[in-house]
């Protein structure tokens, strides 16, 4: 039987997974991790050789590469995205296809996140779907009927540049911007921000005593009951039913994915964020939307890249 093979390519760490289709599902068979190696050519070549070792000999049907944008997912190329300077002019997909014999898609992560999670996670079964990444940044992939929404220049999504606020966290270089508060270093502003007022009262909270304003720590002080921590959180919530509120009248879905740390912070999000969107939805686009949790936890960016993988597979982009 045929496999699978995804890539999924990051600033400072690659996964390499291979996974075949089941009945009811997909299983990763086998998966492995490495540092980014340095130059685009090297990368790539470095990932295919991975790829073949993992496939043990069965044949490729096809591959997904998954990564970080800016890219050109018409001709298979990062544009230098952030996170990989220089990465551009060199068709990976080419590449790719040439080393392991078989078709490939590359796509950015938010895309191809939303595409696993309309396929195998909490989208199953959605007509309409967008998917928020609420990880380190704020991106968002929208699946309508199947395919992934693109947009004139492939970069529909980019919901986290909405400017929510006219002050605030900045994210995408924007004050008050959607990725300025909903997301793990908009998070960090925000706790460093409600800490800094407390220390002005004289009521320093612990996590900002010891200078610890990752989302991690602040939501364990916001649990053991720190009220800097539950405002800081408090906060995010209500930009994040800002966000969703925009989103949800525009796009009207019928699901609305919320990756990373929404997953882990529900608690203590989801309050503030319903009531945020009881106030400014239309009541009939908030009735039909069903907000969820991404379901595939720590393995989405392996089913993400294998998502693309069984597109290409398909012959569908």
């Amino acid at each position: 039987m045929s496999v699978l093979v995804g890539l999924d390519i990051g600033g400072t760490k690659c996964a390499v997974s291979v996974g075949q289709e089941q009945p009811g599902g997909l299983t990763v068979l086998r998966r492995e991790a490495i540092a980014t190696p340095g130059k685009q050519r090297q990368a790539l070549a470095t990932l295919c050789d991975l790829a073949a070792e993992l496939a043990q000999g069965q044949t490729v049907a096809g591959i997904g590469i998954s990564a970080g944008g800016p890219l050109d997912a018409e001709r298979g190329m990062l544009l230098s995205p952030p996170n990989l300077p220089g990465w551009r002019d060199v068709s990976l997909t080419e590449l790719a296809s040439e080393a392991l014999g078989a078709p490939c898609t590359l796509e950015n992560d938010a895309n191809a996140c939303a595409l696993a999670e309309w396929r195998w996670g909490a989208g199953r079964g959605s007509a309409v779907m967008a998917f928020l990444t609420f990880g380190t940044g704020l991106g968002a992939g929208i699946v309508v009927d199947g395919p992934i929404l693109r947009g004139a220049t492939g970069d529909a999504g980019e919901l986290g540049h909405w400017r929510i606020n006219g002050f605030g966290p900045s994210g995408y270089g924007k004050a008050g911007s959607f990725e300025g508060f909903c997301s793990g270093g908009g998070l960090r502003q925000l706790a460093y921000t409600v800490g800094e007022r407390y220390r002005q009262q004289g009521r320093v909270p612990a996590f900002a005593q010891a200078g610890q304003y990752d989302a991690k720590t602040v939501a364990e002080a916001a649990r053991g009951g720190d009220p800097a921590a539950r405002e800081a959180f408090a906060l995010c919530g209500d930009a994040l039913g800002r966000g969703l509120a925009l989103l949800i009248d525009f796009l009207n879905p019928d699901r609305v994915v919320l990756g990373s740390i929404y997953t882990r912070c529900r608690d203590l999000l989801e309050a503030p964020m319903r009531a945020v969107l009881a106030e400014e939805c239309l009541p009939r686009t908030l009735a039909a939307c069903h907000i969820e949790p991404a379901a595939l936890g720590e393995q989405i960016g392996d089913y993400a890249a294998l998502a693309l993988a069984q597109r290409a597979a398909q012959g569908r982009r």
